[in-house]
């Protein structure tokens, strides 16, 4: 007859990963690739390509803005983000009516493409200065209450994702979102 002895199981050391050399990089790389759009979400690009002129001005019901307000919108907004993320002394619009389109369609036939370049350029203009090694994510923007660039990036992020959100929602409704 054989007795065993009960034994615990000897645990492995995890091996921890090495500190990244320069973690900022990493943290660079991914709100880029966040505001880029197309991981958890649609891009501006993908979800704004292909909108026919005539729906530009439409409400659909149940929703408060046309596709122009939602352009419009995000394209100021960006915009101002991206100034007050630059420049400490930008002066940004009136909230909330400086946001916003003074009416639900463009005003005329170049407006959209316009906005729309405008909306991509500085979009463009953002993940340049979170790419840059020169611009410091972390320091507060002098006389922004304790506001980063990294804050605003985030928050640019968020934006963007709501009102690409509201972009597929209209396009739905209004029977021109191409279903997978």
């Amino acid at each position: 007859l054989r007795i065993g002895v009960l034994t615990m199981p000897i645990k492995k050391k995890r091996s921890r990963p090495k500190p990244r050399a320069n973690p900022d990089r990493e943290l660079r790389k991914q709100l880029a690739q966040l505001l880029r759009g197309g991981q958890a979400h649609v891009n501006f690009s993908d979800t704004l390509e292909g909108f026919p002129a005539k729906k530009r001005g439409v409400l659909a019901k149940g929703l408060p803005h046309t596709a122009w307000q939602l352009l419009e919108h995000a394209r100021i907004a960006q915009w101002d983000i991206l100034e007050f993320s630059r420049n400490s002394k930008h002066v940004s619009p009136d909230f909330p009516e400086g946001y916003w389109p003074k009416t639900p369609i463009p005003p005329n036939a170049t407006a959209w493409d316009r906005s729309v370049r405008e909306l991509q350029r500085d979009l463009q203009r953002m993940i340049a200065l979170i790419e840059n090694p020169k611009a410091d994510l972390h320091a507060l923007i002098p006389d922004a209450e304790g506001k980063s660039i990294l804050r605003e990036a985030l928050v640019l992020a968020d934006h963007n994702a709501y009102h690409l959100g509201q972009f597929v929602d209209l396009r739905r409704a209004l029977g021109i979102w191409p279903e997978a």
